[in-house]
This record gives C-alpha cells, structure tokens and sequence, in this order.
C-alpha cells in the first residue's frame, strides 16, 4: 500500500487575520502552567504550532518567548495559509521561531517531531459549526503523544477568552478566562465561545445552563466585591464548584479562569 499524499495545497481558507500584541496572553499563561509539566517531560525539544496567526507574526513571537519560561529550548511554527502573511512574518524568524505556509494539515518539515501543543486561536470562529469536528480531527492527529490542542476566541485585546482543550482522544476541557475589572456578569464572556458551542448558548443546552448558574453565583457573591473582583470571582468559582465539575481551583481562579471538564457542557447530541 502506498503512503497518503500529503495536500497538494493547504488545508482550509484564508481568515480575517485580525491579530494584536499581547491579544493571547491570557491564553499562553495558562498553557504554560497546565502544559508545563508535559513540555518540561519532553526529551525533545518541544515545539508549539501557532496555527493562523494573522496578518503580524506577534502572537507566535510571544507564544515562544512564554514557553521559554518553562522550558530554555522550547520551538515554535507559525503557520499561516495567506503566502503573503508568510512572506512578512519571515523577517522574524530566529532560533527556535519559524514561519510555514499550510492549513490544518500542518505542513512541518520532513523529519521534524509532531508538536507537543497546536494552539488555533480566532480561526474556527470563522467557520461553519459543523466544519470543528474535522478541523478538531486533523489538529489532534498531527499532536505528538501527551499533546494538547488549544482552541478557541478572545476579543480584540485579550480580556475575555474561551477555549477548548483537546488531546488526541477528543476534547477534555473549556476554560472561561477573563478581565475581571469592568466585567458585568460572567455570560459577558458568552459571545467568545469557541464555533463548537457558541450557537449551543440557548436553553436546554448545557453550556447555557453553566453561564446561567455562573451569573447567579456572581449575583450572590455581590458583597464580595468591596474586597475586589477577584475575590468574588473566586467566591463564584467556588460556589458553582458545587454542581459543575471544574478540573481547576483557587490559583487558577486567582487569574479570572475557571474550567469545566468538556463533557458537563458538550451540545446536546454530539
């Protein structure tokens, strides 16, 4: 039998390629520390898949700088399927930075190890709903084992963003991750879903019942907030804790995150 072609062209269509300085970082932070132990593991030297950085290669500029916090030798791609987004971003590259023409086949060289972690940020979100699966599939095929993907939407400066985490197995986790000065109510961050879910936020599905009961925990943890958001944040945290299985606790939540295991909020009939 022969080996599969690789495509002849990459996979997917070219984005809006909005991006910004420092528009992950709530993102980044938290692979750093849910990713750690796995990227300081790896006998090799870890590489991170910027996939669909945009129209500026900065997003991946500080994806590396963050992971070399965590490991002195960590490597990252920028993949982008606009050639000319590619051609700009080449100035850049340094050791351990490089830039790479594909889609969501990960086009990486002949020879190089699959990636311990494929961040796509802002990409599927511009998709229909029901192209995630596959593009989830290929993404988590190209992971090297112990590898995750991350997926999902911010705004336009990084102060509200939710993700999806997926192993090669399928999706495990979504993380709410906020800027807690000048945020209302937690369904704020409702219109930053990842494309898997952000049409699901109506009732009966369970991601909605998880911003509801998110909401009135915030409601109640009112008087908490003398003391500052961050701590009725975490008195939210702790009080939805009781009915939704959060995988993540106080240091997390310290930050503006919470996370539930994907299989409490997954749409109905998937």
């Amino acid at each position: 039998m022969h080996a599969a072609r690789p495509p002849s062209r990459p996979v997917g269509t070219i984005t809006r390629g909005t991006t910004g300085v420092n528009r992950l970082r709530r993102m980044d932070r938290w692979i750093a520390d849910a990713h750690g132990a796995a990227l300081r593991g790896s006998a090799t030297p870890p590489l991170a898949v910027d996939l669909g950085y945009g129209a500026a290669p900065w997003t991946a500029v500080e994806l590396l700088g963050r992971l070399r916090t965590v490991r002195e030798d960590a490597q990252v791609a920028g993949v982008e399927i606009d050639p000319v987004r590619v051609a700009a971003a080449l100035p850049y590259q340094r050791d351990g930075l490089r830039f790479l023409r594909g889609g969501f086949e990960v086009p990486l060289p002949s020879g190089t190890p699959p990636p311990l972690l494929i961040r796509a940020a802002n990409v599927l979100r511009q998709y229909d709903e029901a192209d995630v699966p596959a593009a989830w599939a290929r993404l988590t095929g190209a992971l090297a084992p112990g590898g995750l993907l991350v997926e999902g939407t911010c705004d336009e400066i990084g102060r509200r963003h939710v993700w999806v985490t997926l192993d090669r197995e399928g999706p495990r986790t979504v993380t709410f991750a906020a800027r807690l000065a000048g945020l209302a109510t937690p369904s704020d961050l409702a219109e930053r879903l990842p494309k898997a879910l952000i049409h699901r936020n109506v009732p009966g599905e369970p991601v909605h019942a998880l911003l509801r009961d998110l909401d009135r925990a915030w409601a109640a943890a009112a008087p908490y907030g003398a003391l500052s958001a961050r701590q009725r944040w975490i008195a939210t945290a702790r009080a939805v804790a009781a009915d939704w299985p959060l995988t993540d606790g106080p240091r997390r939540w310290r930050q503006g995150e919470v996370t539930v295991r994907w299989d409490a909020v997954a749409p109905r009939g998937s």
